[in-house]
């Protein structure tokens, strides 16, 4: 098959929506497929191939409400002069999706959409484009949601939209097996003994990184560690409000009592995923999500969870066994925004630190609802038989 994947950033762009479209289209390209990324122009990226995926750079950027800019025509004439045989849209509310949408029914190649929330979906701003969502919507030839209740996939049928398919994130079984060799804690002078409470999630402010050190700082737990793993993230994000809070601590009284100390680092990927297996437990009271990424890496390295209820993470919780939502409040807004309760996440934090045998029992299902169905290649494999299916029809 010659497939399209159209997404506002790519490699080496960091981001959950970059690594999903990375690993889709890598792995279809290992299937013997021709895939290309259609995504924005970065200075940085040199290579058209990367990993055998072919890149479509454009000088593009904004959206259909905020406004387009740059070679917009030039990309909407690649897109009706293409021929591939299946093209799918990443994500709404961005230039690579919605200088498509008015051209669905020009475009001859059969045409999948994955929502990934519809973020904008109660914005004053977003109502006309909405509404015109619920037409769009009937020109794909398939819509693939991450989540059976969730904002978009609701609203896709409350549009009566009836070609939608279920298919969740995941994590890849290359990555996470065989453990790495690398000795995370050694390199980060982490006593082998210490409790290492992990976090990874970038410097947006929306990832619970002021919740997580609080939550930690809190729990009357010793002999403990937290990591928070982060890139940098646009001016610079929540970084230095993260890193004065753990310097601040570290030199507190309260830690040197308890033998406590907090970690703020960014590190490459092969270091993260070291982490992730040298871990006790995965801490994450995100603000804002769609279908975190993290939890099924944490269930990939056998690290039970703590998170918010946010974007589908119940339902995440629900299907894997391999962790516990966190006490959460929401603001419904333009955005439904959570927000960890500090105290009784910090009591739950303690409970989980006292009770080995659960949090091995979390970890065990975790695992294995991973293996069985969140693994990348398992989930490629979805993939690729929905875009047959459709090319059979």
């Amino acid at each position: 098959m010659k497939i399209l994947h159209t997404v506002e950033f790519y490699h080496p762009s960091v981001g959950g929506m970059q690594e999903v479209v990375r690993q889709l289209s890598e792995r279809l390209v290992k299937l013997g497929h021709q895939v290309t990324v259609a995504t924005t122009r970065l200075p940085e990226r040199t290579e058209t191939v990367i990993n055998g995926v072919r890149i479509a750079a454009f000088a593009v950027s904004g959206n259909t409400v905020r406004g387009l800019n740059g070679e917009v025509e030039h990309y909407r004439t690649f897109l009706l002069r293409s021929e591939f045989d299946i093209i799918t849209n990443f994500a709404a509310q961005q230039w690579a999706t919605d200088i498509m949408l008015p051209l669905l029914d020009r475009i001859k190649a059969k045409k999948v959409f994955v929502p990934t929330g519809f973020s904008g979906l109660y914005m004053p701003e977003y109502k006309d484009y909405f509404t015109s969502m619920r037409s769009w919507f009937k020109a794909y030839d398939m819509n693939v949601f991450l989540s059976d209740d969730y904002r978009d996939i609701n609203f896709a049928r409350d549009c009566g939209i009836t070609r939608t398919t279920l298919i969740p994130n995941g994590a890849g079984a290359d990555e996470f097996q065989p453990r790495p060799e690398a000795d995370i804690r050694r390199e980060l002078g982490i006593p082998a003994g210490h409790f290492l409470i992990l976090h990874v999630g970038s410097h947006t402010g929306l990832k619970g990184h002021a919740e997580a050190l609080q939550i930690f700082q809190r729990a009357e737990i010793k002999n403990a560690a937290f990591l928070l793993i982060a890139n940098t993230f646009g001016g610079g994000g929540c970084t230095r409000r993260c890193t004065a809070s753990a310097s601040a601590f570290n030199s507190s009284p309260a830690a040197a009592l308890a033998h406590k100390n907090i970690i703020v680092a960014e590190l490459p990927r092969k270091s993260t995923v070291a982490a992730y297996h040298a871990a006790d437990l995965f801490l994450f009271p995100s603000n804002l999500e769609c279908s975190p990424l993290v939890l099924f890496e944490a269930m990939a390295s056998k690290t039970p969870f703590l998170t918010t209820d946010a974007g589908n993470a119940g339902e995440i919780v629900a299907w894997s066994g391999g962790g516990l939502l966190l006490p959460t409040e929401k603001e419904y807004r333009e955005y439904v925004y959570s927000r960890a309760g500090i105290a009784g996440s910090a009591r739950l934090l303690e409970d989980l630190y006292n009770d080995a045998a659960r949090r091995e029992a979390m970890q065990e299902r975790g695992f294995a609802a991973w293996q069985k169905s969140f693994t990348w290649e398992k989930i490629t494999l979805e993939y690729e038989k929905l875009y047959l299916s459709l090319l059979e029809d």
